[in-house]
C-alpha cells in the first residue's frame, strides 16, 4: 500500500498544491490541527469539508471534487473501491474511535444507570443511517435493552458535529458523541464491548489519483506526528 502511494507521487506534479479532503465530522478538529504541520512538511495545503460519512458517499457518487476521504467507518471506503471511485490498495485505518455519553453539565454521575433511570427529556444521537457513531449509539441502546424506552426522547443530528451542538446548546440533556469531541461537562466512555469497533478508514479517491498533494497527505497521515495527534484526541 505504501509503495503504491509513493509510486503515485512519483508520477504526479511535485509542485505545491492543495488537496480536497472530505472528513468525517468526528475527526474534523484533529484534521484541522494536522493541516499546519502538513503544510510545513510538504508545502501542500489542505481544504477540509466535514460532514456525515453517508452524505459524503452520496456526494462522491454524484461527482463531488474530493480527492481523499477520511471516513467514520470501514465500509464506505470499501464501497467506493467497489464502485470504481477510489484507488485500490490505498485504503487503511487511520483511527479507531471511542463513543462517549456526554452532558454539558459538570459533576453529573454518568453511565448505564443514568440511561436506565430515564430522567431526561432529550437524548441526542447522530442519524444511524448516515453516521457510524449514530449506528453505534443505537447498537448500545439496543444491547442495553433501552432502545424502545428512549426512542421517543431521541433527537437526531445529521452528523456527530450537529449531535454535539444539540448537547452543548442545552437542547438535549445527554448525547452520544465521539470521545474526541468531549469538552468539559460530564462523560462516560462507552465500553467497546457494547458496539462494533469504530474503525475509521482513509482512502485515495479516483479524483486524487494523479495528485501529489493527495498522496502526500495520506503518507503524512500514516506518519508519527499524525499518529500522535490522533492519540491525543482519544482515538486508538
Amino acid at each position: 500500500m505504501r509503495l503504491g502511494i509513493l509510486s503515485l507521487l512519483a508520477c504526479a506534479n511535485v509542485g505545491a498544491a492543495e488537496v480536497h479532503v472530505a472528513v468525517a465530522a468526528n475527526f474534523a478538529t484533529p484534521a484541522r490541527h494536522l493541516a499546519a504541520p502538513f503544510l510545513r512538511e510538504t508545502g501542500h495545503r489542505v481544504a477540509l469539508s466535514s460532514g456525515s460519512t453517508g452524505k459524503f458517499y452520496a456526494q462522491i457518487k454524484s461527482g463531488a471534487p474530493f480527492e481523499v476521504l477520511l471516513s467514520a467507518d470501514e465500509a464506505t471506503p470499501r464501497r467506493l473501491e467497489e464502485d470504481g471511485l477510489a484507488v485500490p490498495g490505498t485504503r487503511f485505518t487511520y483511527a479507531t474511535g471511542r463513543l462517549a455519553l456526554w452532558s454539558a453539565r459538570p459533576n453529573l454521575p454518568m453511565g448505564e444507570a443514568l440511561l436506565r433511570k430515564n430522567d431526561f427529556q432529550r437524548l441526542a444521537i447522530a442519524n444511524p443511517r448516515l453516521a457510524p457513531y449514530g449506528a453505534a449509539a443505537q447498537e448500545v441502546l439496543e444491547k442495553l435493552g433501552l432502545w424502545a424506552n428512549v426512542r421517543s426522547k431521541l433527537v437526531q443530528g445529521e452528523n456527530i458535529a450537529q449531535t454535539f451542538q444539540f448537547v452543548s446548546s442545552g437542547n438535549a440533556q445527554l448525547g452520544f458523541v465521539a470521545l474526541s469531541q468531549v469538552q468539559g461537562g460530564s462523560h462516560w466512555i462507552v465500553p467497546a464491548t457494547l458496539h462494533a469497533p469504530l474503525k475509521q478508514d482513509a482512502v485515495l479517491l479516483a479524483r486524487g489519483k494523479d495528485s501529489a498533494a493527495a498522496g502526500s497527505f495520506l503518507e503524512f497521515l500514516r506518519g508519527p506526528l499524525a499518529r500522535e495527534v490522533v492519540r491525543s484526541y482519544g482515538y486508538e
